[in-house]
This record gives C-alpha cells, structure tokens and sequence, in this order.
C-alpha cells in the first residue's frame, strides 16, 4: 500500500513538472531585402546606376543575427555618401535615415544591441534602430555594452527610435511601411549628437565587408586561390566564371541541417544563408529573386547575393566559363 501511495506522489510531481510553463526563446526575422528596396530604387532614379544593387545588398545584409553593433550604421554611412555624390538626393537620406532605424535580426528574442560608435556622416546623428515587439525589453543579447544608443540616458518607450516614438515595430515588419519622417522623435529621446570631430576612428571599424559607392562587388566577396588570380583581365574574368559555377553546384546540395563554419555565407533552399552558432540561419530573398553566386566583374573573386536566374546565368556566361 505504502509503495501504490509512493508510486501515485512521484506520478503526480512528474506531471505537475510537465504542465509547468516552460521559457522557450524563438528567433525574430523579416525579409531583410525589402528594407533598402525603396532606398534602390530612389537611387536608381538619381543616376546611382550600378552603383546602388551592391550598396543596397551591402546594407540588408547588415540585418542578419550575425552582423556586428555598428555594421547597419556603417552601411547606412556609405549609403549617404553616395546620396551626397548624385546632388546630394533627399528621398536617398530620408530612406536611409529610416533604414538606420530599422530593427535588426534577433536570433534569441533579446534586444539588439546598440552601435556605440558616432556615425560619419552629421545626417545620422542621434538616429537608432527600433527593436521588434517580440523582443524580451528586459535584456540584452551579446557582451552588454550596447544597452543604450550612443548618448542616450534612456529608450521609453522600450524599444521605440526617433522615427517610431510610440513603441517598437511589429515583428518582421519594415519600418519604411510605418513612417515617413526619420526624425519624428528627434530631440525628445535623442541627446545631443556628438561632434563630427569625435566620427572618424568609430566610423572605420566594419565587420561586415562594406563596398565603396564605386565598387561593384557585394557583401560575401569570396577572394580566389592564389593559383587563379591572373593579372590578365580575360584569365581571372574566366576563372570567377568557373568559381561561381562550383560555388552555385555546392549550394544545391546544401540543406538547413547541413554542417558549417562560424561566420560561413552561402546559399541554401534559395536564400541567403550566414552560419550562426554551428547552424545555417537562412533570409529569403525578395521575390522573384534567388540567392546566387557571381563573378566579379573587376577584380578576382566571387560574391554571394540576391539576383534573378537569368542574371546569374548571364553574369555567368559573359565570363566564357561553362558548366
């Protein structure tokens, strides 16, 4: 009788554990490319030309998990400059402005740090991203030292930004769909901006490769082997051709389970893939698009992005390089 009571107490404990609530964080994403969509296409409009698909790439891709604190200030910083050579754009900064405020990747449901650099350019002062609603308000992810945007005492709402003064932004949603004025809030919960004389060693460290205005590479540039980088334009022309090819046949056998490096870009089920933590966390490209390999067009090497089929095979075949 006594070892039937023992039985029925331990049975009633184990259930009473199972039917406990149980914590479990989830990962908050959005579809990163439409973040800086308006942004291209304003550039285009300017006369940016090649220059604004690479730049805009450079820039979405600071929204994934694995980006650093300052990489989307970064990104934005280079956006600006290219405004400022097509005559200096107003809707380029005002989409920027608010592109600098959209909240980033949360991988674990933690607020996104904050950069803690002051940005390059005077049109970012005092400008930070939102969180997503999702997020815990009560931490932090990464080391803590990103806890409050630069010169701020306090984030009240939490997780609002100048642009969204009234409360964070509703999880996978992009900012530019919720405002138009970047600077809605600007002076309420925005302290004094730093001098410009205090910008130029914070706004040097990028961790995720950001290209020059200029450049027509993208984010995810794979450098070649030693042995294919010809000094003749057609020798590593054709060699980026055949790069990207074994690049692109390696990623269609790739899966969400398969095993990677920290820091790896690939692309994996058609979407842009960055290995967190020992594991591939995917972004799916815009639609019509699919996540491609390229060769560079003006220097050895490959890139890793967002295009179209059509793009990739004629990128490909402009090269003389063949499967």
């Amino acid at each position: 009788m006594a070892k039937n009571y023992i039985l029925f107490v331990l049975s009633a404990l184990v259930i009473a554990v199972s039917a406990a609530p149980v914590q479990l964080s989830k990962r908050i994403a959005q579809t990163i490319a439409d973040s800086t969509h308006d942004w291209e296409q304003a550039c285009l409009a300017a006369g940016g030309a090649q220059q604004c698909n690479p730049l805009s790439q450079t820039a979405f891709m600071s929204l994934l998990a694995a980006g650093k604190n300052c990489d989307q200030q970064n990104a934005a910083d280079q956006m600006i400059d290219l405004a400022k050579t097509l005559n200096s754009d107003s809707e380029m900064i005002r989409l920027t402005q608010i592109f600098v405020q959209q909240p980033r990747n949360a991988p674990d449901s933690l607020q996104v740090p904050y950069c803690q650099s002051a940005p390059k350019n005077a049109e970012l002062n005092g400008l930070f991203h939102c969180q997503f609603a999702g997020s815990n308000f009560a931490k932090f992810s990464g080391d803590q030292t990103g806890n409050l945007p630069l010169g701020v005492s306090a984030v009240s709402p939490p997780g609002s930004c100048p642009a969204k003064p009234d409360g964070p932004v509703p999880d996978g949603v992009q900012l530019n769909t919720l405002v138009h004025d970047p600077t809605a809030n600007s002076g309420t919960a925005v302290a004094s901006p730093p001098s410009s004389s205090s910008t130029a060693a914070g706004s040097t460290s990028q961790s995720v490769p950001v290209s020059s205005p200029a450049s027509p590479t993208t984010v995810a540039v794979s450098q070649p082997s030693p042995s294919s980088a010809s000094t003749q334009t057609g020798g590593f022309q054709l060699q980026n051709g055949k790069d990207a090819i074994a690049l692109n046949d390696k990623f269609s056998s790739l899966t969400a389970s398969s095993p990677c490096t920290e820091g790896e870009d690939a692309c994996v089920n058609g979407g842009f893939a960055q290995c967190v933590g020992g594991t591939f966390v995917i972004t799916q490209c815009a639609g019509g698009t699919i996540c491609a390999a390229l060769p560079l067009v003006n220097k050895p090497g490959t890139s890793i992005t967002c295009t179209t089929a059509a793009d990739r095979d004629a990128r490909i075949a402009a090269t003389g390089a063949t499967a």
